[in-house]
C-alpha cells in the first residue's frame, strides 16, 4: 500500500489529488495550468501537493494523469508531418472522405474545408490488392514500396501511416511495407491501420490511424519526459498511466503507441470519478452534469459504467476510437448574458467571458454580465466567502454588470438575474435531455450528480427539473476529474469487423472470434503486468438490420450465446431497438463486429473513515446569508462542509461551502450526508426523506 496521485489538466488549472490507499485520505492542490509544457505545472503541483500534506514524493508509486496534449496537437493543428501509404487508386481517400459538409442547410456554401492531416503530396500508393475476404488479389510491389518511401524520406515525414484497403481481415501488406519503412526510415514511428482499428470502412479507419501518427511524436516526447522526471523526483519504480477516451487507463507505453484513445481523457475524468463516489454510495444509475466556467459536460451511467460511443471528435476531426458518450452544451459559470436590441429578449452564451477577463465580479476587466454575477447578485455566491479559498469576488461589479441587462429588459435587477440563471439551467437540461429521454431512458430512474466549479450550485434546480434524485454532490465536486484519473483502472480491447448475416452465422463460430479476442486483450493487459487471473473481460457484439447504417452495440456473453445460440442476440437487439426508438422491425440481422474488452482489477483503496462530528448540525453553520428565489427574499443558512458528519441533515435554503466549489440547496428541500462523505439533496421536509 501505499499513495496513489490524480493529475488532470485543465485549460486554466491544473487539478492533483493524492490518495492514500490503507486509510483513503486524501489531499488536494490546484496549480496554474502550463500550456506551452504541461509537464511543469504537474511536476509544480507534486511539488506543492506533497509540501502541504506531509507526504515523502517516494510513497507515490503510481500517478494516474488525464492530459491534453493530443487534443491541443489536432486543434492547433501542431502535430507531426505524417506520410500516408495507400493502396493503388485510394490517394484521395482522406479528400473524398464522406461528403458530410456540417451545418444546415446550404453549410456548404460557407464551408472551409480544413488541411488534411496527412497531405496529398506526402501519400504515396501501394501497388497490392486484398479482397473483402481477406485473400491475395495482387501481390506487394515491394520495390514499388521503398521507392515511394524514400521519397517520404526526403519530403522529411516524421511519422508514417499505412492504410490499405481490407486490411482490417488481412494485415500482411501492411505489417510487410511496415519492415520496409523499418529499413529505409528507421528513427520514424510507424503506424498501421490493421493494428490500430482493424475494422471496415476505409475512410473512417485511414483517417484514425493518420490522427495517431499526426499526434504520437508530440505524445510519445511528452510521456517519456514526464516519466523520466517522475522517476528522478518520485521513485525508480513509480508507474504513469494515462486516462483514455472511454474512461479506462493505459499505460505510459501503451498510450505513447496509441495515443488516438486519449483524445478526450479530460471530460471522460469527471466521469470516472463521478462512477467511483456514486457506486460507493449506491447509485449504479446517475446522470452527470459538470459545470465549469465556459461549457456544462454531461453523460449517463448505467450499472455502474458510462454509455460509450465508438466515435471520437475533437474539432472538425472524427476517429474511429471509442469515447465516454459525453454531451457538451455553451452554458457555464462565465457564459455572457445579452439582450439583442431586435428582440430585447434575454440571451445567455455560447459566449464565455472565460478566465481572462472572467466574470464582472473578478475584478479582471470584465464588465458584461454572466452566470456567475447573477448568481451573485441572487445572493447563491456570497462575496463574504473568498472562492477557491483565495479569491475575492466583487460583489458591486456584479450588480452593475446585471444591472445593464435589467435596464436593457426594463425589469428590476433581481429579475434579470433570475433571469439570465434560469435560462443557463435550460440549456443544461436540455443537454441532460439528449442524453437520457432521447436516448430512451426516462430521467425519473436515474440520481442526478453535479459537480464542477459550477455544478452544485445548479444541481439542486437540475434535479427540479429532471425530476431525478437524489441530486448527488460528492466531496471535492471542483476536483472530481483528478479523483477519476485516481481511481479508475487500466483498460484495452481487440476488435473485429465482419459484416454477416446472423442466419450465415454458427453459434461456435462466433464463440470462436470472441475467445480469440479475449485472448487477445488478456495477452495485451499481460504484458503491462496485468495477471491474467485478475483480468475482468466483456464482449460486444455490434448489430443492425440488413440494409441499416445504424448499428447498436450490445453487451454479449460466450457461454450465454452456446446456451441461447444467436437467436438470443437477435431478440436483444430488437428490445434495444424498440428502447431506443419505440419500434423493432422484422428483418434479417447483421453481425456487423465483436469486441473484447478487457480491465484490471479495481484498485484497493480503503474507504475513508468519515469522522463522528458534532450530534448537532448547527456546530457547522457559519452564518446566513440573504437570498433571491422564485420571485422571493428569503435567508439561507450558511455551512462549512468540512465540519458536516455522515446522517447530519440541512434544510434548505442553505448554501454550503468548501474550498472547491459551493452547493445550493433550494427552500422546500434537504440534504443528507451518507457515509462516503456525498450530499444527497431531495425534495421535501419530511423525516422521511432522510433514509
Amino acid at each position: 500500500m501505499g499513495f496513489r496521485l490524480g493529475v488532470d489538466v485543465g485549460g486554466t488549472f491544473t487539478d492533483l489529488l493524492l490518495m492514500d490507499e490503507s486509510s483513503g485520505e486524501s489531499f488536494t492542490a490546484k496549480v496554474p495550468s502550463t500550456p506551452h509544457d504541461p509537464s511543469i505545472a504537474v511536476l509544480d503541483g507534486i511539488d506543492k501537493i506533497c509540501r502541504s500534506s506531509g507526504v515523502d514524493p517516494a510513497g507515490i508509486h503510481s500517478v494516474m494523469h488525464g492530459t491534453t496534449v493530443a487534443t491541443n496537437a489536432i486543434l492547433t493543428r501542431r502535430g507531426a508531418r505524417v506520410g500516408l501509404v495507400t493502396t493503388r487508386g485510394y490517394k484521395q481517400v482522406l479528400h473524398i472522405a464522406r461528403s458530410f459538409v456540417p451545418g444546415g442547410l446550404g453549410g456548404w456554401v460557407i464551408f472551409n474545408k480544413g488541411e488534411l492531416l496527412a497531405p496529398l503530396e506526402l501519400t504515396i500508393e501501394a501497388d497490392e490488392r486484398i479482397d473483402a475476404r481477406g485473400e491475395v488479389v495482387r501481390a506487394l510491389d515491394e520495390d514499388g514500396v521503398r521507392a515511394g518511401l524514400r521519397r517520404l524520406r526526403e519530403a522529411g515525414v516524421e511519422a508514417l501511416t499505412v492504410s490499405l484497403v481490407n486490411a482490417y481481415r488481412n494485415g500482411d501488406h501492411e505489417r510487410r511495407i511496415a519492415a520496409i519503412a523499418a529499413e529505409v526510415m528507421p528513427d520514424v514511428p510507424i503506424s498501421l491501420s490493421s493494428e490500430v482499428v482493424p475494422e471496415m470502412q476505409e475512410y473512417e479507419r485511414t483517417e484514425t490511424t493518420v490522427v495517431n501518427s499526426y499526434v504520437r511524436p508530440q505524445v510519445a516526447r511528452y510521456v517519456q519526459h514526464l516519466q523520466d522526471e517522475l522517476q528522478k523526483r518520485l521513485r525508480p519504480d513509480v508507474r504513469l498511466a494515462i486516462l483514455r477516451s472511454d474512461g479506462g487507463l493505459a499505460t505510459s507505453q501503451s498510450a505513447a503507441q496509441a495515443p488516438v484513445n486519449m483524445l478526450l481523457s479530460g471530460p471522460a475524468g469527471g466521469v470516472a470519478g463521478a462512477i467511483w463516489f456514486c457506486s460507493r454510495g449506491g447509485f449504479s444509475k446517475v446522470l452527470t452534469c459538470d459545470v465549469g466556467g465556459t461549457s456544462t459536460d454531461v453523460a449517463l451511467i448505467d450499472d455502474n459504467h458510462a454509455r460509450v460511443r465508438r466515435e471520437t471528435r475533437v474539432g472538425d476531426i472524427a476517429v474511429r476510437a471509442p469515447s465516454v458518450d459525453v454531451r457538451t452544451v455553451g452554458a457555464g459559470g462565465g457564459s455572457i448574458a445579452f439582450v439583442p436590441e431586435l428582440t430585447r429578449a434575454l440571451r445567455v452564451g455560447p459566449e464565455s467571458a472565460g478566465a481572462v477577463p472572467g466574470p464582472a465580479a473578478y475584478d479582471r476587466g470584465g464588465t458584461q454580465a454572466t452566470v456567475t454575477d447573477a448568481n451573485i447578485v441572487l445572493g447563491y455566491l456570497p462575496a463574504a466567502q473568498k472562492l477557491g479559498g483565495d479569491f475575492q469576488v466583487r460583489h458591486d461589479l456584479a450588480t452593475a454588470a446585471v444591472q445593464k441587462i435589467a435596464d436593457a429588459m426594463g425589469v428590476s435587477l433581481l429579475e434579470a438575474a433570475e433571469g439570465i440563471v434560469r435560462i443557463a439551467n435550460e440549456r443544461m437540461y436540455g443537454a441532460l435531455r439528449l442524453i437520457s429521454v432521447e436516448q430512451g431512458y426516462d430521467p425519473r430512474d436515474f440520481a442526478l450528480c453535479a459537480f464542477g466549479g459550477a455544478g452544485p450550485l445548479h444541481g439542486n434546480a437540475l434535479g427540479v427539473l429532471m425530476n431525478a434524485w437524489p441530486v448527488i454532490v460528492p466531496p471535492g465536486p471542483g476536483v472530481l476529474c483528478a479523483y477519476g484519473d485516481a481511481t479508475t483502472r487500466i483498460k484495452d480491447e481487440a476488435s473485429r469487423s465482419l459484416v454477416r448475416r446472423l442466419s450465415e452465422l454458427g453459434a461456435e463460430e462466433v464463440i470462436d472470434l470472441l475467445e480469440q479476442l479475449g485472448d487477445s486483450v488478456r495477452t495485451s493487459l499481460a504484458a503491462q503486468d496485468i495477471p491474467v487471473d485478475q483480468q475482468q473481460i466483456n464482449w460486444q457484439a455490434d448489430v443492425r438490420y440488413q440494409g441499416q447504417a445504424l448499428m447498436l452495440t450490445l453487451e454479449i456473453d460466450p457461454q450465454q450465446v452456446r446456451a441461447q445460440g444467436l437467436d438470443g442476440l437477435a431478440q436483444a437487439f430488437d428490445a434495444e431497438h424498440e428502447r431506443q426508438f419505440t419500434f423493432a422491425l422484422n428483418e434479417a440481422h447483421e453481425l456487423v463486429g465483436l469486441r473484447a474488452i478487457a480491465r484490471a482489477p479495481r484498485p484497493a483503496i480503503a474507504d475513508k473513515a468519515m469522522e463522528a462530528g458534532a450530534a448537532d448540525p448547527q456546530a457547522a453553520v457559519i452564518g446566513t446569508q440573504a437570498i433571491h428565489y422564485a420571485g422571493r427574499d428569503r435567508e439561507a443558512t450558511l455551512y462549512d462542509r468540512s465540519r458536516l458528519a455522515p446522517g447530519r441533515r440541512i434544510d434548505g435554503p442553505a448554501i454550503v461551502f468548501e474550498m472547491d466549489s459551493t452547493t445550493l440547496i433550494l427552500p422546500d428541500h434537504h440534504a443528507v450526508v451518507d457515509e462516503v462523505g456525498n450530499l444527497l439533496i431531495r425534495p421535501g421536509a419530511g423525516q422521511e426523506h432522510a433514509a
